[in-house]
C-alpha cells in the first residue's frame, strides 16, 4: 500500500519560523525532510505582519517582517528539503513498523518516521470587529492587519485593541499619520513594556478603558467617516455618554482565534493554544516533536529566538528517536564539514571559515 510513497526520516508541518528553522538544522543532521504549510505561502503568523519591524533575533539588526520571511525560506532551502504548500493535514495513522502516515483534507498522503509539529496555534483569522454592519467596511477603511505604512500618511488612524500588533502599529504610525488614537478597554496593554512605554510618550492619544461603540459611514455608505467609542465599566460594559471621533482609517487588533483542526482527534494531550511537551519537546504520542508557539514547557520563551530553540531540540531528538546511537546535535556550521562545499561557492576559505 505504501510502496509508492518515499519514506522520510521527518516531516515537519507548519511552515512559519519554527518549521522554517527546523527544515535547515535538519539538513545538518542528514536527515530527509519535508515541510508541509497549510497556506499556499511560507512564513506562518509573520505574514500578518508584513510591514512590522522586529528587534529581537540574535545577531539581526531590527528587520521588517517580510524581510526576515524571505531570509527564513532561503536559509530552509539550504539543504534541499521537499517543500509542499496548501495542504493542511488532519489524519495520523500509525503503521505496524512503526512509521506515520499522515493525510491532508484534500487526500494526499505522506509517509514519515517523525513529525514536528510547527503549527503556531493553529489556523488563524482574525477576531473581527462586533459592530453590527462593520463588514461592509472592510474592503475600504477598516483593517485588521496594516500592509503597507505608507497607506495611511496624512490620515487620521484608530486603532482599537491594546496587543503587541495594537501597539506596535500605533508607534509605527505616529510619524507617518496625521494622528493616531487608541482605544483599549483595560488599563494594561498587553505588549512588551518598552512599546508600551513608547507609546504613552509619544503624540499618539490613549484612551482607556475604552471601547468602540458604533460606526459611521460616509454618504455612499462604503467607508468610515467617523465612530463613537464609549467607557468601559468593570463588568466590561459599556456605559456613560460617548464621544463621537472623524478618523481615515480604522485598525482593529482584537486578538486571534486558532483552531488546531482533526489534529486535535491524534490522541494527543493539548491545551486550548498549545501542545504540552517534556523537556525533549516530545509530545505524549512515540515521535511525534513539538517547536514554536505550538509547544508549551516550563521555561518556555515566546520570542522568534526561542521558536528556533525549539526547532534545534525537537530537531536533536527526533534524531535521537530514530537513532538511538546518534550525536545529541550536529557539529556548529564552522566545523562541519558540509559546509565546506557550501563556503567554497560563497568565495569563503577553508581558513576564514
Amino acid at each position: 500500500m505504501n510502496a509508492e510513497l518515499e519514506l522520510y526520516d521527518l516531516t515537519i508541518i507548519g511552515g512559519g519560523p519554527a518549521g522554517l528553522y527546523a527544515a535547515f538544522y535538519s539538513g545538518m543532521r542528514d536527515m530527509k525532510v519535508k515541510l508541509i504549510e497549510a497556506k499556499e505561502e511560507l512564513g506562518g503568523r509573520l505574514l500578518l505582519y508584513p510591514e512590522k519591524m522586529i528587534w529581537d533575533v540574535g545577531g539581526v539588526t531590527p528587520i521588517r517582517c517580510e524581510q526576515l520571511i524571505r531570509q527564513l525560506i532561503q536559509q530552509a532551502n539550504t539543504f534541499e528539503p521537499t517543500i509542499v504548500l496548501g495542504q493542511q493535514i488532519s489524519h495520523m495513522e500509525r503503521l505496524a513498523d512503526g512509521t506515520m502516515m499522515v493525510t491532508s483534507e484534500s487526500g494526499e498522503r505522506h509517509h514519515t518516521r517523525t513529525l514536528i509539529l510547527a503549527l503556531g496555534y493553529g489556523v488563524l483569522k482574525m477576531a473581527k470587529l462586533d459592530i453590527e454592519g462593520a463588514d461592509r467596511y472592510e474592503l475600504t477603511n477598516l483593517h485588521y492587519t496594516v500592509q503597507e505604512l505608507e497607506h495611511f500618511r496624512d490620515k487620521r488612524v484608530l486603532i482599537s485593541g491594546g496587543g503587541d500588533s495594537a501597539v506596535d502599529w500605533a508607534n509605527e504610525l505616529e510619524s507617518i499619520a496625521a494622528s493616531v488614537t487608541v482605544v483599549h478597554r483595560r488599563e494594561h496593554f498587553g505588549g512588551h513594556e518598552k512599546n508600551v512605554r513608547r507609546m504613552k510618550e509619544s503624540t499618539v492619544d490613549v484612551r482607556t478603558p475604552y471601547a468602540l461603540s458604533q460606526l459611521y459611514g460616509n454618504e455612499a455608505g462604503d467607508a468610515i467617516e467617523a465612530v463613537s467609542i464609549a467607557l468601559v465599566n468593570a463588568q466590561g460594559e459599556l456605559e456613560g455618554d460617548t464621544e463621537w471621533l472623524e478618523v481615515d482609517e480604522v485598525i482593529v487588533n482584537h486578538g486571534l482565534r486558532g483552531d488546531f483542526g482533526s489534529i486535535k482527534d491524534w490522541g494527543m494531550v493539548m491545551g486550548e493554544w498549545d501542545i504540552p511537551v517534556n523537556e525533549k519537546l516530545s509530545s505524549n504520542l512515540p515521535g511525534i516533536f513539538v517547536a514554536g508557539d505550538t509547544a508549551d514547557y516550563v521555561t518556555k520563551v515566546r520570542l522568534i529566538a526561542g521558536a528556533f530553540t525549539d526547532a534545534v531540540l525537537a530537531v536533536n531528538n527526533a534524531k535521537k528517536y530514530m537513532d538511538p546511537e546518534a550525536s545529541g546535535m550536529a557539529r556548529v556550521s564552522s566545523h562541519n564539514s558540509i559546509f565546506k562545499e557550501k563556503n567554497k561557492a560563497l568565495g569563503v576559505s577553508e581558513e576564514d571559515s
